[in-house]
């Protein structure tokens, strides 16, 4: 992907909850499309190979839920995390996380992060098809600023992070805001 790219038009297919159902587990399905994500904020996405995996639950995903008041002091209105995961384990992970600020997108097919040309095999680990790390400032759906980690490969034996992290988009921000002053 590149600046200025319009985000893939795909469905995602969510469970959200829905108290009205009762029980134990009051989830519904709701499918969502990126238009329902992405139409009309400035908002970061950040997507990354797997829920609870060490670095994405360690730092990236927390990064960024700790540093959201700090994304809205330079114009950011949500914040996304993408992985290729069922809405079930992506809805269990946002819960284990304590997500106030962060929400998480399923991708459970890979079908959005194929079209966005991250979907790499992970075999060698046993994760099979997941996307490759990245993150983009998207504004109304057009990428405005592109975050992906270097030597995206299949069976990758490196688990770079650093171009997407939290500190590096908001020092982006930060650099961007002082251009336009």
């Amino acid at each position: 992907m590149q600046i200025g790219a319009k985000l893939p038009e795909v469905t995602f297919h969510t469970r959200v909850r829905d108290e009205s159902i009762g029980g134990d587990n009051p989830f519904r399905w709701e499918n969502k499309t990126t238009r329902d994500y992405f139409a009309g904020k400035r908002v970061i996405l950040f997507a990354l190979p797997g829920a609870f995996t060490p670095t994405c639950s360690t730092f990236q995903l927390p990064g960024f839920e700790k540093g959201f008041a700090d994304f809205q002091q330079e114009g950011i209105e949500g914040i996304y995390c993408l992985s290729v995961n069922d809405s079930f384990v992506m809805n269990k992970w946002a819960q284990s996380q304590d997500l106030k600020n962060v929400n998480v997108i399923p991708d459970g097919s890979g079908e959005f992060t194929r079209k966005m040309g991250m979907l790499v095999e992970k075999s060698n680990v046993g994760f099979g098809m997941r996307s490759w790390r990245y993150a983009a400032i998207v504004n109304d759906g057009v990428i405005e600023g592109w975050f992906a980690e270097p030597g995206i490969a299949d069976n990758g034996t490196e688990d770079t992070y650093g171009e997407s992290s939290p500190e590096n988009l908001l020092n982006w921000l930060r650099a961007e805001k002082s251009v336009a002053a």
